[in-house]
């Protein structure tokens, strides 16, 4: 659903933060101001507004939500104090991102997790690729690796023993179908469809897609000890900002569970 303002590429969002909200940094950092919160359009914002519209003024919780469709701006602009948390990502992600950038952002609270999976516009099995077919998967560190374990689970190809979560395709071991692998943005993983076999999408690209990932994906990751919850975080030392508390008491509440149930049937999973 794109019923706010968005900015598509890192550039332009830092641009409009730059512009934008400026402004607003004195009251993200400020404990008495409204609690701005960078998100990803879908479901991350769309959880957050229902939050927002039926939960927060009850809490006395002022809440505004920005958007943003790149996995990068949200990290910088909280890390800067243009917006006081933000609520897109998972653990390895959000690990990797601190040890490159230098970044002190942390978890606060895990709210639900988005399966990865793979689709296709060609075949309706995975097993029907045919040898040389091309996949997409998203070009950072963590998603990628993330996507080819789930290749890899599957079957479809073999990785190194204990390959972690800065796996590429230069790990993989056995390709029997000689799969070749197209490394893309994440955001653009889903409109490869038409130029691609198949496509390995982050889950809220796959929603925002009018992908079903309980129904659309040919294989899909196991909720089961899963690692790649997405949570809301915040700079290091704001976990105890009332505000924080507040939001992070709401998106773990029984009206969230529901709404995440009936909004997403199955698409995206309530992680408390």
């Amino acid at each position: 659903m794109r019923n706010t303002s968005k900015i598509t590429t890192a550039v332009l969002a830092a641009g409009a933060l730059t512009l934008g909200l400026s402004a607003c940094g004195a009251d993200s950092a400020s404990t008495d101001g409204p609690l701005i919160v960078a998100a990803s359009p879908v479901p991350h914002a769309e959880i957050l507004n229902y939050v927002k519209d039926n939960l927060a003024k009850k809490e006395g919780l002022d809440l505004q939500v920005k958007e943003f469709t790149d996995y990068v701006t949200p990290n910088t602009a909280t890390q800067d104090g243009s917006v006081g948390a933000n609520y897109f990502q998972n653990k390895p992600y959000l690990d990797d991102f601190n040890k490159k950038n230098g970044t002190d952002i942390v978890p606060v609270v895990t709210v639900h997790l988005e399966p990865l999976g793979l689709y296709s516009h060609k075949v309706k099995k995975a097993d029907d690729l045919k040898s040389g077919a091309t996949v997409a998967i998203p070009n950072d560190t963590v998603n990628e690796a993330r996507a080819l374990k789930l290749l890899a689970a599957n079957g479809l190809i073999t990785l190194k023993a204990g390959v972690g979560n800065e796996a590429t395709p230069s790990d993989i071991t056995k390709n029997p179908k000689n799969l070749k692998f197209k490394e893309l943005e994440a955001a653009q993983t889903p409109r490869s469809l038409d130029d691609v076999d198949a496509a390995v999408v982050n889950g809220n690209y796959a929603i925002e897609s009018d992908l079903k990932p309980s129904k659309d994906a040919l294989i899909l990751e196991s909720p089961k000890n899963n690692p790649y919850g997405n949570f809301l975080a915040v700079k290091k030392d704001n976990e105890d900002d009332p505000r924080v508390k507040k939001l992070a008491k709401l998106l773990t509440s029984p009206e969230v569970k529901k709404f995440i149930q009936d909004k997403y049937a199955g698409s995206v999973l309530a992680s408390f």
